[in-house]
């Protein structure tokens, strides 16, 4: 019998390899994974851990956060707050295909100023530095809790909270006598005066949209706000994914008297409600407990219905 020729033999074995690999990784394998998936006890997760309302429609999951926001953007003050979500999409989407940390850093304290004329929102280069974001988003959260939303390296000036940061010029570059100081965070004409006259006998200035202060040391004031501040980490920071649908225990109790008194619930009521739905350690040492603001606000509609 004659044989193939090697050639034809090579591409056939080829074909035969693809054919099975085929079988295998395209149609046996997911199969097998989808079995899996439909085990008691995995079967919600694999489905995405929807919740359901009371009359059967998909209003969220157990997995990814919530905004409790109105129209304007200001939370709804008969829902419990979430964590904040800046880096999934627009701030409060929760949008999972954009999911990710900011990659912004401790270091991350100098603004990048906006052209007077075009603001905040019309100045494509300017942004606003973490230590910004998070001193303004803790004061919001003061404000809305009654308690004192000061934290250390925060300046409470302008029209809102801004990072207490000098850009300091010192006579031989990183040292010597110090010769100039500049607020890097506040702009002139949007603040009366800088978070801080003086800084070590100087008088302190306000920053220019376009000036150079690329000399300067940066130096974060980190003030005489408390060393542990009234609102917790998790109300002002981001999770890594953006998508996180847990706060701590400290932030649900912080809310608790608010989302009570909006309910006409007492406060007793609503934080049992609250220890219903916060989870424990993973295993008993991994983690920390967490409250799921999600399941939370739904069982709050269900048993506490706003009238």
């Amino acid at each position: 019998m004659a044989r193939l020729p090697r050639w034809l033999a090579h591409h056939l074995a080829a074909l035969r390899a693809l054919l099975v690999l085929t079988a295998i990784t395209g149609v046996l394998y997911p199969l097998t994974v989808l079995a899996v998936a439909q085990l008691p006890g995995l079967d919600d997760k694999a489905e995405g851990s929807l919740i359901y309302d009371e009359a059967g429609n998909v209003v969220g999951s157990s997995l990814i956060g919530q905004s409790f926001t109105g129209e304007d953007g200001a939370a709804l003050l008969e829902y419990f707050q979430s964590r904040p979500s800046m880096a999934a999409g627009e701030a409060g989407d929760y949008d999972p295909l954009v999911s990710g940390a900011s990659n912004l850093g401790p270091e991350d304290v100098v603004d990048s100023l906006p052209d007077p004329a075009l603001g905040w929102d019309g100045d494509a280069n300017a942004s606003k530095s973490l230590l910004t974001q998070v001193c303004e988003r803790s004061f919001e959260v003061g404000a809305r809790e009654g308690v004192d939303g000061s934290r250390p390296y925060c300046a409470d000036s302008g029209d809102s909270a801004v990072g207490a940061v000098l850009g300091v010029f010192y006579s031989g570059g990183t040292a010597g006598e110090v010769v100039r100081v500049v607020s890097l965070n506040e702009e002139c004409g949007a603040v009366a005066a800088p978070f801080l006259a003086e800084y070590e006998g100087v008088q302190v200035e306000c920053a220019e949209y376009g000036a150079d202060y690329a000399s300067a040391v940066v130096t974060p004031v980190e003030g005489g706000a408390p060393a542990d501040p009234a609102v917790p980490a998790d109300a002002v920071t981001a999770s890594g994914s953006g998508l996180d649908p847990h706060i701590s225990p400290a932030y649900a109790e912080l809310q608790t008297a608010r989302v009570a008194a909006e309910r006409g619930a007492s406060e007793a009521d609503v934080a049992a409600l609250v220890e219903e739905h916060t989870t424990g350690r993973f295993l008993g040492f991994m983690g920390d407990p967490a409250v799921n603001v999600v399941e939370l606000n739904l069982a709050l509609d269900e048993r506490y219905p706003v009238s």
